[in-house]
């Protein structure tokens, strides 16, 4: 009777655990002013992490929405994704500009309609294919709907395109740009007015082409560069001035490191120097170190 009850005990517990690890960590927006309030300047707040790619956990590959699931069941972030399109103009997600490092594809990707991509399946960090195939940028956007927000890069895409499917999908309170410059931020906004951003801002002189093209402060996050350095103090003092986050891409740079506890060390000093957002590959391990 014992052991039974034991037994018993053991399977609640295992069973709770599962439950807990299915759970996701969701960022709760729901509008355009949602948005923009939690991607604001605020010193009480914490941090923000954001998944370069959609994240790079072994088994589950950049850019499949089976990536993006798998993080927020371990942490709380955004996803820098990017859209590219086929030959039949769909837009899917694919980082490169040809398939063989991401897929069981060979060639450029605007080669393909995306039916024949579906032929395909994509790799994971270690080149080992997984059964998952490559998603649309459709299909991303209502999986994401009410459990996270999507940052939209510029690959290939025209952006009336994007502005139009952004708008299509009536996602504005969940779908950002990313945007290399003034004159591309300014074409969004006279878009839509809520729409959000992702700019590069590396200098302060940077940062007066968005001032003037109206684009308001409350509606983008900096990106400031890959590493820490003397002169990011200045743009977090001028940035955060203004309500606006900045971001640290650690992608190129810190996920580099050989030791997850070289990585950790590495994630926290980013946050300690006065970065708001850290975008990673490693997303998980992130979540980890700073939270």
């Amino acid at each position: 009777m014992n052991n039974l009850f034991l037994l018993g005990i053991f399977m609640l517990v295992s069973f709770n655990e599962m439950l807990a690890q299915e759970k996701l960590n969701i960022i709760p927006v729901k509008t355009a002013k949602d948005l923009h309030r939690f991607f604001q300047y605020n010193p009480a707040n914490k941090a923000i992490i954001s998944g370069h790619r959609g994240g790079t956990e072994k088994g589950f590959p950049e850019n499949s929405i089976e990536a993006f699931e798998n993080t927020l069941k371990y942490t709380q972030a955004f996803y820098e994704i990017d859209p590219r399109l086929t030959k039949d103009s769909v837009i899917v997600l694919m980082h490169d500009a040809t398939l063989d490092r991401t897929t069981t594809g060979k060639g450029k990707l605007s080669d393909y309609t995306y039916e024949e991509l579906q032929h395909f399946q994509l790799k994971d960090v270690d080149g080992k294919v997984t059964p998952y195939h490559i998603p649309t940028l459709s299909e991303a956007i209502e999986w994401a709907r009410g459990k996270t927000v999507l940052n939209l890069d510029k690959k290939d895409v025209p952006m009336e395109m994007t502005a139009a499917l952004i708008k299509k999908h009536k996602a504005e309170a969940f779908v950002m740009v990313t945007v290399h410059d003034a004159d591309q931020a300014k074409f969004y906004y006279l878009q839509n007015k809520n729409q959000q951003f992702s700019a590069f801002v590396k200098t302060p002189d940077a940062l007066k082409p968005y001032e003037d093209a109206g684009i308001p402060a409350n509606q983008m996050i900096a990106y400031i560069g890959p590493d820490i350095k003397p002169e990011n103090q200045v743009m977090y003092k001028l940035l955060h001035a203004k309500g606006i986050r900045c971001m640290i891409s650690s992608a190129p740079t810190y996920d580099k490191l050989k030791t997850k506890e070289e990585r950790a060390k590495a994630y926290r000093a980013i946050i300690e120097d006065g970065a708001d957002v850290l975008e990673s590959d490693l997303p998980i391990e992130v979540g980890e170190a700073i939270e």
